[in-house]
């Protein structure tokens, strides 16, 4: 046995440091093979059922390697549990004393030079971020970290957070006046200095795109990366390897200039009109594709629109306009010179988005809000995460409690490009065939059917009855969510829980809370959500998490694939909606005392040719043969 091994066994450590500590073989093994893995500079992929205790059996040999590691995890509450809680713990345990570090996106902390001008502008979105303001300015004086995220002063929907935070566009780095106080710099610093670097994915793959460009990097190098809640990383590195410009990018610029033109004597005057023209143009886009173009779509669709095309022309050449404005005011105060800096790099983009489409991406634009963003999204992430790697002497671990299709990882290792990498499947330990229950209804309509929300619900509300609600409706799509609640909400007694009318995290407080809930999500509450106990004992999926037939970027994807002689389906749509599936259905399941019933109400599942592969990548459930029996299950 290796040294982890001993550690999580019966007369380890953790017996008394962690009350009710058993040992798991799953766990053991899984501490075995990362120790392997640390000490070999190994890459390997680890599929970890939910209970395995797979937070432990990474950081005891990440600890004991005593080389520098950065663990990323899929959200900032993981991210915050790890570094606060699961760090602490274990080291303890052991008896050790690594240095730790936790590292955000800039996005996350307060900027004091923002925060000052936001002050002086007073250029504020609403009467409610004045004390907002006036919170944050309080809480700036005691603050050691700067982390606005874990602060009480500002929620993360404020309008004000872009006023108080920086951006890599608008930080005025060395250049700004308050650098050697600067909270982001503070962090990384540490980092630096850290040998355990706590991460997200969203700043480890932001990090490697900033390296790909050769602006040096942010995360320290380190021996080991391990990559937790990994079935997010694919996506993730998409959306960081992708080049994007939004109308907020364009809107806080011109504004940023206004605001800096207060330091550069007769600037106002030269800038107010080209850069009204500029918001002027932008406001036209916003408005065509607004009212012309559906929520997202392909680069081509947008340009075949006659108005679009031409707004985006008509900004193109205020933007040159502005530029010309300003070409002479370059070293004449910093931030202004940051500002001349963002609006060449803001040309550039628009040149690109001018440019012949390469063969290996994809062009497509989104509503955001009022506003949009357009891409340029690689069509596959293997080759820069490969890159990326390749300057790196380091063992790469991922892991998830999904990652598998069946016992198959390929739709993830192709995907990351991990051709060289080992894979471990290691199956939860809690016992589903005697404490859940799965139930696959028959006779309701295709998913396709108008009538399919209100024919779910008759089959449904039975249910939430004898479990006296405590339950998840998981939807796939906003509109039959809505729908969904619409219909309830005469119909049951049970308080009401619904995505989007309170932010994510008070929901789940209420939810726990109430005793007797039915919260309906749809995708953020499919992943990452953790109910233990008889808070949550029933949970109910619509339909099949295929993605949408109109994502562009899955479009080009697939005829990528097909022009290689591969079946988008088999290798795309349907990989990634198991994974997504097995997300959903373990929400139910969180601890070994849990038990609770789960209703797939697709009937794809049991009508179509790959409804076994959905079936077969779920945990042993038993399962029901008719309503009566989940309501006896539910009722004890």
């Amino acid at each position: 046995m290796n040294q982890s091994a001993d550690l999580l066994g019966a007369d380890g450590p953790f017996a008394d440091a962690l009350p009710g500590f058993a040992p798991r073989e799953t766990q053991i093994r899984m501490a075995q093979a990362v120790e392997e893995a640390l000490a070999q500079k190994k890459s390997l992929v680890i599929e970890a059922g939910t209970g395995i205790g797979k937070t432990l059996a990474y950081l005891v040999p990440a600890i004991l390697s005593g080389e520098r590691v950065i663990i990323s995890t899929g959200t900032k509450n993981l991210q915050d549990q790890l570094f606060f809680r699961d760090l602490p713990l274990v080291m303890k345990a052991l008896g050790e004393s690594a240095k730790t570090a936790l590292l955000k996106g800039r996005a996350n902390y307060l900027c004091l030079h923002r925060m000052l001008m936001a002050r002086a502008e007073g250029r504020l979105p609403g009467r409610e971020a004045v004390a907002e303001l006036e919170a944050v300015i309080e809480w700036s004086a005691t603050t050691i970290d700067g982390d606005l995220s874990i602060s009480s002063a500002v929620t993360e929907q404020s309008g004000l957070l872009p006023l108080v935070t920086s951006t890599a566009d608008n930080c005025l780095g060395s250049q700004c006046p308050q650098f050697e106080e600067c909270y982001v710099v503070r962090a990384r610093r540490e980092a630096q200095n850290a040998d355990i670097v706590v991460v997200n994915h969203h700043l480890l793959f932001a990090d490697m795109a900033i390296k790909q460009s050769g602006f040096g990097e942010v995360l320290p190098g380190a021996s080991a990366f391990i990559v937790d809640e990994a079935h997010q990383a694919p996506e993730t590195a998409s959306r960081f390897f992708s080049e994007t410009l939004s109308a907020r990018q364009v809107n806080e610029l011109c504004h940023d200039f206004l605001a800096e033109s207060a330091q550069v004597s007769g600037s106002m005057g030269i800038l107010r009109e080209p850069v009204e023209n500029c918001l002027q143009k932008l406001k036209e886009v916003q408005l065509a594709i607004s009212d012309r173009m559906p929520e997202r779509g392909s680069w081509s669709q947008l340009m075949r629109d006659e108005q679009v095309r031409t707004a985006l022309k008509e900004l193109d050449c205020s933007v040159r306009k502005l530029a010309d404005a300003v070409n002479d005011m370059h070293g004449r105060a910093r931030g202004m010179d940051s500002c001349i800096d963002r609006l060449a790099e803001l040309q550039l983009q628009l040149d690109r988005f001018d440019a012949e489409q390469s063969s290996g991406e994809v062009r497509w634009f989104e509503k955001r809000g009022r506003g949009f963003a357009i891409h340029i999204t690689p069509l596959e992430v293997s080759t820069p995460f490969n890159a990326f790697r390749e300057t790196m002497d380091a063992a790469w671990l991922f892991t998830s409690a999904t990652l598998a299709v069946g016992d198959d990882f390929r739709h993830f290792t192709q995907q990351m490009g991990l051709d060289d990498a080992q894979t471990l499947l290691l199956d939860s330990p809690f016992d589903y065939p005697n404490n859940a229950l799965m139930w696959l209804p028959e006779h309701l309509p295709e998913p396709s059917d108008a009538q399919f929300v209100p024919a779910l619900l008759e089959i449904v509300i039975p249910l939430l009855e004898a479990s006296r609600g405590r339950a998840f409706l998981l939807f796939t799509s906003h509109r039959a969510l809505r729908l969904a609640a619409k219909l309830l909400a005469d119909r049951v007694s049970f308080p009401l829980f619904v995505q989007g009318e309170q932010p994510r995290s008070v929901l789940l407080e209420q939810f726990r809370d109430s005793g007797e809930g039915v919260l309906l999500g749809s995708s953020s509450f499919w992943q990452g959500v953790d109910v233990i106990g008889d808070a949550l004992i029933l949970v109910v999926i619509d339909k099949l998490p295929f993605a949408a037939p109109d994502d562009p970027v899955m479009e080009a994807r697939s005829d990528m694939l097909r022009k290689s002689g591969g079946n988008p389906f088999t290798q795309l749509y349907l990989p990634q909606a198991v994974i997504a599936l097995k997300q959903g259905a373990g929400r139910l399941i969180r601890d070994v005392n849990d038990r609770g019933a789960l209703v797939i109400c697709d009937p794809r599942i049991r009508t179509k040719s790959y409804g076994s592969v959905f079936r077969n990548s779920l945990p042993p459930m038993r399962q029901a043969g008719g309503r009566s029996e989940v309501e006896a299950f539910l009722s004890v």
